[in-house]
């Protein structure tokens, strides 16, 4: 199939990109200097730093962990960001996306395949983290059974299931900032413009979900529940959280993938 095609060659350019590459190790590269920072250094007050670090010594699981909630307010918008605000703007700017108009997939399969490349790196940056972390953690630390926030205890092996599920959980949660990049990515022809723009909308919405005078507008927002994955912690596992998170960052994909469609649909392609 046409799409599939145009799918893999875009993933392929994508990921052999030495800008990816270079955003994912600077992803991993978090766990790792958490880590080392505690091994180098006494032991962590409870309560001080983010949330988990003072738990990392005693278990090097939480390592990734902690690397996640690190890398939720800035990084990982930061990159998902870049990514998706080069979707379009960066083919307009290299002069190619006449070129890839030309191809059978159309201007909407073309959209599409734009957006499940971002969302390829969305769902790849949490993973560099906790991977990472994971690496890191079982190098330096000791590692073992971990008990949840509900008191409970799990084995090695669940214990890095929940690793994985909180991944998940960010990477649904960078969905809808993905799809905010691709229609940023439709208005102009500046990949350097998009790609601020999306990172700047991200740190306006976690600015305004931080004002108690938005309370009203809170739920609405992009990052309302980006760091709601406490549940993922609990036994059993509470799927609320995880389930108002999908659904939240499904609208943001239904309304601007339909307006970067709308957009680019009618746009005159001239480079």
């Amino acid at each position: 199939m046409p799409v599939l095609r145009l799918l893999g060659s875009e993933l392929a350019v994508l990921f052999r990109r030495r800008r990816t590459w270079a955003m994912l190790l600077a992803l991993a590269a978090i766990p790792i200097l958490i880590a080392v920072a505690v091994r180098l250094s006494s032991a962590v007050p409870p309560g001080r730093g983010p949330a988990f670090l003072d738990r990392i010594s005693q278990n090097g699981l939480f390592v990734g962990i902690t690397a996640m909630v690190v890398a939720v307010p800035l990084f990982l918008p930061l990159t998902v960001g870049v990514v998706a605000g080069d979707t379009l703007a960066g083919e307009a700017g290299q002069g190619t996306l006449r070129y890839l108009l030309a191809a059978p997939a159309g201007r909407g399969r073309l959209v599409l395949v734009k957006y499940l490349a971002a969302a390829a790196f969305a769902v790849a940056a949490p993973a560099a983290v906790a991977l990472a972390g994971a690496g890191i953690g079982a190098l330096l630390f000791p590692v073992g059974p971990v008990t949840l926030l509900s008191g409970d205890t799990i084995g090695v092996a669940e214990a890095v299931g929940r690793l994985l599920l909180i991944a998940a959980y960010l990477a649904v949660s960078l969905l809808g900032l993905s799809a905010v990049g691709l229609f940023v990515s439709s208005l102009t022809d500046v990949p350097v413009g998009a790609m601020a723009a999306t990172v700047v909308l991200a740190v306006v919405s976690q600015v305004a979900d931080a004002l108690p005078q938005l309370d009203w507008l809170h739920p609405w927002l992009l990052s309302h529940r980006w760091l709601d994955f406490a549940d993922l912690l609990r036994q059993p596992v509470g799927w609320d959280s995880f389930g108002a998170n999908a659904l939240l960052q499904a609208g943001y994909v239904a309304v601007f993938g339909a307006l970067a469609y709308a957009r680019f649909a009618t746009k005159d392609v001239l480079s």
